[in-house]
């Protein structure tokens, strides 16, 4: 770990370079930067109206931040004279270093050069563009930007971001968040973002995080900063692209179709209580949100607006999301109703319509009985007129009546405009000074509910243990599938519900197989990676004479035969499968099972080690679910054999985790209460030479 706190907070900055390093000096001088400045160039003799230094050697003394703005090979002579001088960090903005490896050789060396000048002192970058400290005015930053100081004693979110551009962009929004810290990551050569994001959390001013990310730099530097930020109460909302999976590594079985980079980073940010959103708006509402109220308790929600339009659209938008408008109980409903005229129909969400309008006294009422339902977030649905066309006096009525409700009843609020422009960025400000955060676009402002209620849900669980990541690391260059036959006497052998089989090499033998086992049998061609798809199962075989017919028409589509006793009273099937991950290790996917696995599509990824608590939550997550407890007078599965099985089979990837490199288990049939869940079919892939 690096100490980041000079360089996050400095008192002396030193300048190197150029043009942008010209735009530093003013950059900072512009933001009322109290400390000192030292501009270095090898020929002028003032940058920006600050006496400047030939070199490093020259400075005043050793300086707690430099950035350094001059190309790539001297950027290492720079750092490196800036280590010997004891100073406290350093911005590397040259471009040309491992970026670059796929057409330029020299790129790898050079960032390995860089790392190694800069010793134990903290670099930022190469190939980004710094550092901005709205606390303090502080800016190792080359470019213009849109944001303010903050106020003595005033308070922000940070954010870290993979790209200079979108830093920019978002410090230019209009939507009224208060930043105290940006970053960008760049190569993330030495410092990676979490270490940057730990050094901003630790800062009073902070009180939450967003990260944009691509490529986590550390398993374990995740996990330090998810526990710290708990610690600390700063809530973390993250922006993790790369839904592409275009470094998915090829595979061959079904739950590689359905798992790949972005299911496991995905399980990654939920064990760590991390929320994510999808776009930028939705971050950056969250991050605001987050900035005043903190985790949610829970999921629900109070909708309040003057139309009947905008109520159904906001019932509408929390369709198929986990925060809910629940339906108010009896006695709320009369006591809204109390406050309203009789042509008003009472409901969550609440179209109070425009009788009432413009009374202050009455607005307050009805929102005052509105707010007392204890939900977790209020949302009043208020767009403001257009103010170089329209008067906003009547507006304010409404504001101050919603902030009177939430003040009697304690409750968190917010004003929810349905277009962004609508919500103009001048009273934002006030708002938040009222306790009212404004949230810019209704979709968006549900997305901020939701990752706040997920963070305030994930707090008050346990924590997850670590990540196992013995199996992380890139696939080998080869792979080994033992046949069907193979791969269940493994799991046998582990001790895992496997229906009893046997290896028939032809019709006679498969016919004598049976009768051993008792009928029905199913019948499987050996050596075939997806038997449904070719015709090579065989199903409820009830006699010899069947099981010799079919035997006849598998022999020529594989290697062998396998005859298994058919198992009976299944309620569904499930799939279990893992893939090996090169950051994660091994990754283990749960989901509907059979033949439609890939159409359906209905699953959830989880990081191991997986308690049995969460893969219950996994389970009853599932579309599925509702089959296994009994769907309109079905009988109901065994869900308690189903979750030791699901533990048993991860507990067996766990101990060979350095030999599997996928294992599907589809179906996972589960039987009616008492009657176990059953390994139908096993699909094993192990790294080439390897054996479990």
């Amino acid at each position: 770990m690096h100490k980041l706190e000079r360089l996050l907070r400095p008192k002396s900055i030193a300048v190197f370079g150029g043009v942008q390093a010209a735009a530093v000096v003013a950059q900072s001088i512009k933001m009322g930067f109290a400390g000192e400045i030292w501009p270095v160039h090898p020929t002028k003799d003032e940058v920006a109206g600050r006496k400047a230094y030939r070199s490093v050697a020259d400075l005043p003394g050793a300086p707690d931040a430099a950035f350094v703005g001059v190309n790539r090979h001297l950027t290492i002579e720079v750092v490196k004279a800036l280590a010997e001088r004891g100073a406290g960090g350093a911005v590397c903005f040259a471009a040309g270093f491992l970026e670059t490896e796929a057409y330029d050789d020299d790129g790898e060396r050079l960032q390995a050069e860089l790392v190694a000048a800069a010793g134990e002192m903290p670099i930022i970058g190469p190939n980004c563009y710094g550092l901005i400290n709205y606390a303090d005015g502080a800016l190792l930053w080359p470019d213009q930007h849109g944001g303010i100081r903050l106020e003595e004693g005033g308070k922000g979110v940070a954010i870290i971001t993979q790209s200079s551009n979108i830093a920019i962009n978002m410090t230019m929004q209009k939507r009224g968040l208060p930043i105290a810290f940006l970053m960008t990551a760049g190569n993330q050569a030495q410092t990676g973002l979490s270490e940057m994001a730990l050094g901003l959390i630790e800062d009073d001013r902070v009180t939450s995080l967003g990260l944009h990310i691509e490529a986590f730099d550390s398993v374990a530097g995740f996990e330090r900063l998810a526990a710290r930020a708990r610690e600390l109460k700063k809530p973390i909302i993250a922006m993790k692209v790369g839904r592409s999976e275009q470094a998915r590594q090829a595979t061959v079985s079904h739950t590689a179709s359905l798992a790949g980079s972005d299911a496991a980073s995905g399980a990654f940010l939920r064990r760590l209580g991390i929320a994510r959103v999808d776009s930028i708006p939705a971050f950056i509402e969250a991050l605001k949100l987050l900035h005043i109220t903190g985790p949610l308790p829970g999921y629900r929600l109070s909708s309040m607006s003057c139309s009947g339009g905008e109520a159904s659209v906001m019932a509408d938008s929390a369709e198929g999301r986990w925060v809910n408008f629940p339906v108010l109980t009896e006695k709320h409903r009369a006591h809204v109703k109390s406050t309203l005229g009789p042509l008003v129909a009472v409901a969550n969400p609440l179209d109070y319509h425009t009788f009432i309008w413009n009374n202050e006294p009455a607005m307050t009422a009805t929102f005052t009985a509105m707010v007392s339902g204890g939900f977790d977030l209020n949302m009043l649905v208020l767009d403001f007129p257009r103010p170089d066309r329209c008067s906003v006096t009547d507006w304010w009525a409404t504001l101050r009546a919603f902030e009177s409700a939430l003040k009697t009843n304690e409750a968190h609020g917010a004003i929810v405009s349905s277009l962004p422009e609508n919500l103009p960025e001048e009273y934002t400000a006030e708002l938040m000074a009222r306790g009212m955060v404004p949230l810019f676009g209704i979709s968006e402002a549900m997305d901020a509910a939701g990752a706040a209620a997920f963070i305030g849900w994930a707090w008050a669980e346990p924590q997850a243990q670590p990540v196992d990541t013995s199996a992380a690391g890139a696939a080998g260059g080869g792979h080994v599938t033992p046949d069907e036959a193979e791969a269940k006497a493994r799991l046998i052998k582990a001790g895992l519900p496997v229906p009893k089989g046997e290896r028939a090499g032809n019709a006679v033998e498969a016919v004598i197989s049976s009768m051993a086992l008792g009928f029905p049998v199913a019948l499987k061609a050996l050596g075939v990676t997806h038997k449904s798809e070719v015709g090579a199962v065989r199903l409820n075989l009830k006699d010899a004479e069947s099981v010799s017919t079919a035997a006849h028409d598998l022999l020529p589509l594989g290697t062998g035969l396998y005859v298994e006793r058919m198992v009976r009273d299944g309620v569904a099937e499930l799939i279990v499968g893992f893939t090996r991950d090169p950051m994660f290790g091994a990754v283990m996917t749960l989901g509907t099972g059979g033949v439609l696995v890939e159409l359906l599509r209905d699953s959830v990824t989880l990081m191991l080690p997986a308690t049995r608590d969460d893969i219950e939550a996994a389970l009853r997550g599932l579309k599925l679910f509702p089959l296994l407890e009994g769907y309109r007078g079905r009988p109901k599965a065994d869900v308690a054999a189903a979750i030791d099985a699901i533990a048993g089979i991860a507990g067996f990837v766990q101990k060979n985790a350095g030999e599997i490199e996928e294992l599907d288990i589809n179906p996972l049939i589960v039987c009616v209460e008492g009657k176990g869940a059953w390994i139908a079919d096993a699909l094993l892939v192990l790294g080439e030479n390897k054996n479990v």
